[in-house]
């Protein structure tokens, strides 16, 4: 096991393209670390440089105290796993496990081992004699998970690697993983774009837009405290409410929006910090599950419901207020027909408020 420093790491194409801008973090020994975002966001320029599959342009890497800016990924002793299986065809499942081991020049008795070892912990025994063309997508993805795992490395890598399985096979596969990771302790960076793959999956998330990072955290941080709109808007599904307007304050405070005032309350717990941004443009987001149907004493908006989204356990309701569409998460119950209007209200201790120029969260 080990730990990843990266220190001011950039990643800058010949064609002046910044692919990754001054990533800083560490990443403790055992920890399972995930980096998420966006299509096109860098995150896997990211793991691929920490592989030494592409050229670090800037800054300083290092793996268990040892720069590796210019050592050839075959010699950092990680182990990569990518979204496309890569299996060999003609070769069986132990053949495919065993086969990085064989390169390596170990012996027949220790590769036969670890093979073993690694079958037994991913339920694989049943299937060494199996070809890949035989497996199911899971057992695939496991065969994969199993090569990298025979090596025995300080790090492992994981590049979406769960992006090809059907949504009840990535549930399994995400739990496995993690219970893999529980029994193994390795140094574990995982890339996704699923953000409740992300959530589910990282003892700490690194977010990531554009090539930058935006916030470094545990999930339930980042859920409850996003730094910025865009971490506000990409963690949660369905997605943080985002209501646009110049805070004001008339026995209580509001926002002042295009269509008329949305009274806020008085904000006990907020209203140091909001001093200073009265009569100024801000941006207010709500989680889904804080905005509900209250009755009309209690309610601060009203607003048309055009779909409902039932899912079991819980029911989306999709909104329009005024020009907004909004999402309330609500259990399981009598609701209005669409086209209906139904009064609203929310958990002003919950609210999130942010600077409408930066994107920044007001603290």
């Amino acid at each position: 096991m080990a730990t990843v420093s990266l220190e001011r790491v950039r990643k800058l194409y010949p064609n002046g393209h910044v692919g990754i801008e001054d990533a800083s973090f560490d990443i403790a020994d055992g920890e399972l670390l995930v980096l998420v975002g966006p299509s096109g966001c860098g995150k896997t320029t990211l793991l691929r440089m920490i592989a030494g599959l592409e050229s670090i342009s800037a800054g300083t890497l290092r793996i268990d105290g040892r720069v590796v800016n210019d050592v050839a990924p075959k010699d950092r002793d990680i182990a990569m796993v990518f979204q496309n299986y890569a299996l060999y065809p003609h070769m069986t499942v132990a053949e495919n496990l065993g086969f990085g081991l064989h390169l390596r020049g170990k012996s027949k008795d220790d590769i036969e081992r670890r093979v073993h070892e690694a079958a037994r912990l991913l339920e694989l025994e049943h299937r060494l004699d199996a070809r890949p063309a035989s497996l199911s997508g899971g057992q695939r993805q496991r065969v994969a998970l199993g090569r990298a795992l025979v090596r025995e490395p300080k790090v492992f890598l994981l590049d979406e690697p769960l992006s090809n399985l059907d949504a009840k096979l990535r549930l399994t596969m995400r739990v496995e993983i993690a219970r893999l990771h529980r029994r193994l302790g390795t140094t574990t960076i995982y890339v996704t774009h699923d953000q409740v793959e992300a959530m589910t999956l990282g003892e700490r998330i690194v977010v990531l837009d554009g090539g930058k990072i935006q916030q470094i955290d545990t999930p339930m941080n980042l859920y409850d405290k996003p730094a910025n709109l865009f971490v506000a808007g990409f963690l949660g599904s369905p997605a943080m409410n985002l209501l646009c307007g110049r805070l004001r304050w008339e026995n209580g405070w509001y926002l002042a929006m295009p269509h008329g005032p949305l009274p806020l309350g008085t904000l006990p717990l907020q209203t140091p910090m909001l001093e200073t941004w009265r009569d100024r443009e801000i941006v207010l987001g709500m989680r889904p599950e804080d905005l509900q149907p209250a009755a009309s004493h209690a309610a601060v908006m009203e607003a048309k419901v055009e779909v409902i989204e039932p899912v079991g356990n819980e029911v989306f309701l999709n909104l329009r207020f005024w020009d907004n569409t909004l999402v309330s998460r609500v259990p399981p119950q009598h609701m209005p027909a669409p086209c209906t209007s139904m009064q609203l209200g929310f958990n002003a201790d919950r609210l999130h408020f942010f600077d409408a120029e930066s994107g920044l969260r007001i603290t």
